[in-house]
């Protein structure tokens, strides 16, 4: 046994102490060094540009914005200048419509600065996210323009250049309309669904710059449908985009890119294509890869009045083997089956991962998710499910025979019949294949091009005061 003194209570609590205080020093001086940087993301877009900072710690930033010339400006506390924060410097593209460039630089000890040199004024948004699914801490600046374009405006002043350029073809003498009594008038809707309709041995649908002139109404309108003389707008809504890539098929396949080519190739038909005597355009909630909110995705499709909705998406389950296609409506009374009720919750949480600043969003868009559908808006909503369920399925498997129902927050818009369509399994491995071909995405895209002349020839869209 050690003859040594026992040390005094009063040096063993001196001792712990200034232990703690060490522990404690060296646990600030860990955080003061800090978050690892994971990765750095530009996502584009007309909308709005994003600026992603994904690390393995929260960040803490304190921003401010500069007007003239504009540009966004932001310390990053507790964070050290390293080859991943100055990869953002590269990643501006020089057609982004919003960001001109970035300049990344050590502020201050342990304070990054970043500077956003903008093109224009802008109304910026700074935020945090929390980890979920794949993604860890994320700070996020979007970059809205201080004066948002008219997607509306747009559609129109489209329309109208289209018009323009044809007006010498439409000048041109034409042929004497044949006597009715001798031989009637071919009806339109049958040479449209007979121009989108791919048979064994018929070559696809020309490349979008070669398309034919849609058919023209020639003698009476066909008894289903009526002229109203205005611009028929369709919302396309390609499914994920930018920080939400979607469900992700065994091969790498990502959902995002499927269905954004899928609704390329519709958005197409319907621009070359006329229902009634009437124009159609196509109107895409996004037209890259970015993220846009499903509250937006509904807002959006309000703003331009358009006269149908149709979503986009590429099926997954939690087993390979569940395959076909699938269409849902709105249901204001719980899903159709357990399967619909899964699917709309995964969809739901789109939000999570893409990546919403909740304490921004507009009260308009907020109150879109709201449930304001109505039942009128539900019963036109099967209808058109009902009509492209039938065309898919004469070109493809279905997952069920009958349009399921549940409640998709992204077709709640009141007073626009809406659909969510499911091209595909793409957790399957033989589906997977399929929709990365360019021949199976033209084969969908027609599908989809005859249901739609179906419904609008059964349910002729209302006359409104529209511009075309």
């Amino acid at each position: 046994m050690s003859d040594a003194p026992l040390p005094h209570p009063r040096h063993t609590r001196r001792t712990l102490l200034q232990a703690g205080s060490l522990v404690l020093l060296l646990g600030r001086q860990q955080i003061a060094r800090g978050a690892t940087i994971v990765a750095v993301r530009v996502w584009p877009a007309p909308e709005y540009s994003r600026v992603t900072i994904e690390s393995d710690r929260q960040l803490v930033a304190k921003q401010f914005f500069v007007p003239t010339p504009p540009r966004l400006a932001v310390d990053i506390e507790g964070l050290d200048l390293d080859p991943s924060l100055r990869e953002l410097v590269a990643k501006v593209r020089p057609d982004d419509p919003n960001i001109a460039g970035i300049r990344v630089g050590q502020y201050a000890p342990g304070v990054v600065r970043l500077v956003v040199d903008l093109k224009q004024a802008a109304r910026p948004q700074v935020f945090t996210l929390q980890p979920v699914a794949a993604y860890q801490h994320r700070l996020v600046f979007d970059l809205y323009p201080a004066v948002p374009p008219d997607p509306l405006e747009a559609l129109i002043a489209e329309r109208l250049r289209d018009a323009g350029s044809s007006a010498g073809a439409l000048a041109a003498p034409q042929p004497a309309a044949p006597d009715i009594a001798k031989a009637p008038a071919p009806d339109p809707l049958d040479e449209l669904i007979a121009q989108h309709s791919l048979k064994p041995g018929m070559p696809a649908p020309a490349a979008p710059g070669n398309a034919p002139a849609p058919p023209r109404t020639r003698g009476a309108a066909p008894a289903t449908a009526r002229a109203t003389d205005r611009l028929i707008i369709v919302a396309l809504d390609p499914g994920h985009g930018g920080e939400d890539p979607g469900a992700i098929g065994p091969g790498g396949t990502r959902e995002k890119d499927v269905v954004l080519k899928v609704a390329h190739q519709l958005r197409d038909r319907i621009n070359a294509t006329q229902v009634g005597g009437n124009p159609m355009r196509a109107f895409l909630t996004r037209d890259g890869d970015y993220f846009v909110p499903l509250g937006t995705r509904v807002e959006k499709a309000r703003r331009v009045q358009a006269d149908l909705f149709v979503s986009i998406h590429a099926d997954a389950f939690t087993t390979p083997s569940a395959r076909g296609a699938s269409v849902f409506a709105l249901s204001q009374s719980g899903a159709s089956s357990s399967a619909a009720r899964w699917l709309a919750n995964k969809e739901n949480e789109a939000d999570l991962i893409g990546g919403v600043n909740v304490g921004s969003q507009d009260r308009h868009v907020q109150r879109a998710l709201l449930d304001m559908s109505t039942t009128a808006q539900i019963n036109d909503s099967l209808k058109l499910g009902s009509v492209l369920l039938g065309e898919i399925g004469g070109m493809a498997r279905l997952h069920k025979p009958r349009v399921e129902q549940a409640g998709f927050a992204v077709l709640k818009a009141p007073d626009i019949p809406s659909v969510l369509v499911e091209t595909a399994f793409i957790s399957n491995p033989e589906e997977e294949a399929k929709l990365r071909t360019a021949a199976y995405q033209e084969q969908l895209a027609d599908a989809l091009m005859r249901g739609i002349i179906r419904y609008f020839a059964k349910n002729p869209p209302l006359a409104r005061s529209r511009s075309v």
